[in-house]
């Protein structure tokens, strides 16, 4: 009996390649992701595994590009794609075309990861967004030029508001992309002159036709504006991620356009009624000067100006009066103390002692009165003041005895 040939490991290993590859041209293969790298070139690599067994995997470029959601380890996963075999090594691995997440879809997952990043950034922050103007001047319209809702919007605003002009900036809404055009035109915004507001939007579709506005690229772009922005996206049931980032949201053009420019017929109502509440506050402001006018003029000094006069006149002389008699009895007052005075004075006066008989003498050369003989020597001058004259006299003798005083007299 002969041996069977051996075969080579290049032999084995082609006819195992040809049986895989020949058996498994697609395969669906659920798994935990692990060891997940990507590339400078773009091409993801990363290894499938369950509880007991392992699967290299590999995604290139031209398809890592179109996964929405973000790739990480312990992420669940259902992948599709051919078996390959490597000879060089002897291994097999997994040629990824698409992957599914696990339980949930892949652009809700997308969805999910994006809005928790972006939240956690603060672009979806109340306090950030813009109030719309009042009354803008331009605005820039992002959407398709062919669609619907630029057919919509236009006729929106046009009747509402014919004074504002409009600018439209052609993008692609949906397909390969479309978020980087309209992402572009955003900032295009930048460049046209005196743009107040923005309404970047387009109708109804698909969770896949409006994906283009759950891109981030586009989310950046609508925050980095800088004018307000509404996002249009005719889509009431979903809300995407451009709604969550722009200053409004509203649910379809239609009505970001009605958002946008107030009713030009409600605007003349308002300003009719405001004109009308002016006229009546101007006139109740008029009614109540002429009533304090009215009041004003009323007043007795007004009516009888002279009798005010007269008054004053009155009040004048009756003061002059009280001032004149008031002198009067000053006048009076001082007269009778002076008298007083004068009547205490003479009492004491020396003079009124020497009409009683009474004289003063005193020395010629020192004016020293005389109150003791001793005071005064033989041959002295003396002068002694009568009622009325005086006498010179000088001393011949004395008499201190007799406090007597004799001497020759010469009268004055």
């Amino acid at each position: 009996m002969n041996a069977p040939r051996a075969l080579t490991v290049s032999e084995l290993t082609r006819q195992v390649k040809d049986l895989l590859e020949a058996n498994w041209p697609s395969a669906w293969v659920v798994g935990e992701i692990s060891n997940c790298t990507r590339a400078g070139s773009g091409h993801v690599y990363f290894t499938l595994k369950d509880d007991s067994a392992q699967l290299r995997a590999v995604m290139w470029r031209s398809r890592a590009s179109r996964v929405k959601f973000d790739l990480h380890d312990g992420l669940e996963v259902v992948a599709t794609g051919a078996i390959e075999v490597y000879e060089a090594r002897g291994t097999y691995q997994l040629i990824v075309e698409q992957l599914i997440p696990q339980g949930v879809g892949a652009l809700e997952l997308a969805f999910r990861q994006l809005q928790e990043k972006l939240s956690t950034e603060g672009l979806f922050d109340p306090d950030r967004k813009r109030p719309l103007p009042s009354f803008p001047r331009r605005i820039a319209l992002i959407t398709s030029p062919s669609s619907a809702a630029v057919r919509d919007m236009l006729q929106v605003i046009t009747r509402r508001w014919q004074t504002a002009d409009i600018v439209i900036v052609p993008v692609a809404v949906q397909g390969q992309g479309a978020a980087e055009l309209i992402a572009a035109a955003l900032r295009m915004v930048h460049e046209i002159p005196d743009v107040d507001v923005v309404i970047a939007g387009r109708g109804g579709g698909s969770l896949e036709d409006l994906w283009a506005f759950n891109e981030e690229v586009v989310a950046r772009a609508i925050f980095d504006c800088r004018v307000p922005v509404i996002s249009a996206v005719g889509h009431e049931i979903n809300v995407t991620i451009a709604d969550l980032v722009a200053d409004r949201r509203a649910l379809t053009p239609s009505e970001a356009a009605e958002l946008v420019v107030p009713n030009r017929d409600e605007v003349t109502e308002y300003l009719r009624q405001q004109r009308e509440r002016l006229g009546s506050l101007l006139r109740a402001q008029a009614q109540r000067a002429r009533l304090e006018l009215e009041a004003i003029a009323s007043r007795r000094v007004f009516v009888h100006p002279l009798e005010r006069v007269h008054d004053l006149t009155a009040r004048v002389d009756e003061t002059a009066e009280r001032l004149r008699r008031a002198a009067i009895r000053r006048v009076e007052t001082d007269r009778r103390s002076f008298t007083e005075a004068a009547a205490r004075l003479n009492a004491v006066s020396p003079l009124n002692v020497l009409s009683r008989g009474y004289s003063v003498t005193y020395k010629s050369q020192s004016d020293t009165i005389l109150r003791d003989a001793d005071d005064v020597s033989r041959g002295e001058e003396i002068i002694t003041w009568l009622a009325r004259g005086r006498i010179n006299s000088r001393v011949e003798s004395v008499d201190a005895t007799s406090k007597r005083i004799s001497g020759v007299v010469e009268a004055d």
